[in-house]
């Protein structure tokens, strides 16, 4: 480790008189500021044309006090070159102890992108709320801090809405963010406890997920639809399982062909920011259109608000009561492909899903069905 170098360094100010301060060689980190300055100035001034004895001793005594002060601190900082490694361990955690866990936690951020980064983006605010402005030192990051955080985020309400609670999903996906940032820094050693280790995590509230059966979706498929587009797109979903996110940005580069595996997409799922690679079927791949030599987006120019308008009219002429959503979409490929005999793992592969967990709703979708069945056959 090199020796700092502390030189006392005079500037003249605008009104005349002599700044004092301190010039470090290399730059040593400020706690306050948070940040690494060559500067610190130590509000000590002189007279640059002393008219009496008084200036002339001010400057005398003043100056006599910066230089004690340079002398002091260039002791103090490289104190450290003896310095016992228990020491310098103790100093190291000690100055990362400083360092602001609401920034880390900003900083974590930057790296998301789209629908993943707004997630992010309402964490960080509810967080900031908890706070109540104030900021907080990775140092007093602890179990009490985190579950009460855990407590207010389940009983927050929205930031579009002041009057509408978070749902326990959105909360359980903010809190998520959270305990991601804790085991990250965990990791990095700027923690000194696994704090995301030690509190639970919130519990997955299962949703209502309604989907079409075969029938159904039979029937929609043979009612016209007021835009040719909004058919051709619900249909391309509930045949591959992809979300509007990811077929609003599709392009004609990320559809390829191989002879041992025929049509398959390789995309980015943009909620989860992972790679997919999702194979499909012939009846799929003519939905897409027949120019499939073209490049750029496939589907240019969609509007969801055309989706969130025109299905709910589309479902009322197929004559389908049902309260089905282009997500809808999704859950039925999901619940058709499994009633049809397809495995678990494979339906949560093609789905993109990161914990089978997340599949497993449909099987009890299935098994909720076959118990049905079973009150079809009466004799009575």
């Amino acid at each position: 480790m090199k020796n700092i170098n502390v030189t006392l360094r005079k500037r003249t100010l605008p009104s005349g008189k002599i700044t004092l301060y301190l010039d470090f060689f290399p730059p040593i980190y400020n706690p306050k500021t948070r940040e690494f300055s060559r500067r610190e100035y130590l509000g000590l001034y002189l007279v640059s044309k002393p008219k009496n004895n008084i200036d002339k001793t001010m400057n005398i005594e003043n100056l006599h006090k910066a230089e004690m002060i340079c002398a002091n601190r260039l002791n103090e900082l490289n104190k450290q070159q003896i310095y016992t490694p228990f020491e310098k361990e103790r100093l190291r955690l000690e100055e990362i102890g400083e360092r602001s866990f609401l920034q880390y936690f900003k900083q974590t951020a930057e790296s998301r992108i789209n629908i993943n980064a707004e997630i992010w983006k309402y964490a960080i605010i509810h967080f900031e709320n908890f706070l109540k402005g104030e900021d907080i030192l990775m140092k007093d990051i602890n179990v009490t801090i985190i579950e009460d955080f855990r407590d207010y985020i389940l009983k927050a309400k929205t930031v579009r809405n002041n009057d509408k609670l978070l749902s326990q999903n959105t909360a359980l996906s903010y809190f998520n963010k959270i305990k991601a940032t804790l085991r990250k820094a965990y990791k990095k050693g700027l923690l000194q406890t696994d704090v995301n280790a030690a509190v639970d995590g919130i519990r997955e509230q299962e949703s209502q997920r309604n989907f079409l059966t075969m029938e159904e979706a039979s029937k929609l498929f043979s009612t016209p639809c007021k835009k040719e587009i909004v058919k051709r797109v619900s249909f391309f979903s509930l045949l591959t399982g992809m979300r509007y996110s990811d077929i609003s940005k599709l392009t004609w580069e990320e559809v390829q062909y191989s002879k041992q595996e025929g049509y398959y997409i390789r995309f980015k799922q943009q909620k989860t920011d992972k790679p997919v690679t999702l194979p499909i079927s012939q009846e799929a791949l003519e939905l897409l259109g027949p120019e499939r030599l073209k490049q750029g987006k496939i589907f240019s120019n969609l509007k969801k608000w055309d989706f969130d308008r025109l299905i709910p009219i589309w479902i009322k002429e197929a004559s389908i009561e049902k309260h089905i959503t282009f997500h809808c979409f999704r859950h039925t490929y999901a619940t058709l492909q499994m009633a049809a005999g397809t495995d678990i793992f494979t339906v949560s592969k093609m789905l993109g899903h990161k914990n089978i967990k997340t599949t497993q709703i449909y099987t009890k979708i299935i098994d909720e069905k076959k118990r049905e069945t079973t009150n079809k056959i009466t004799f009575k």
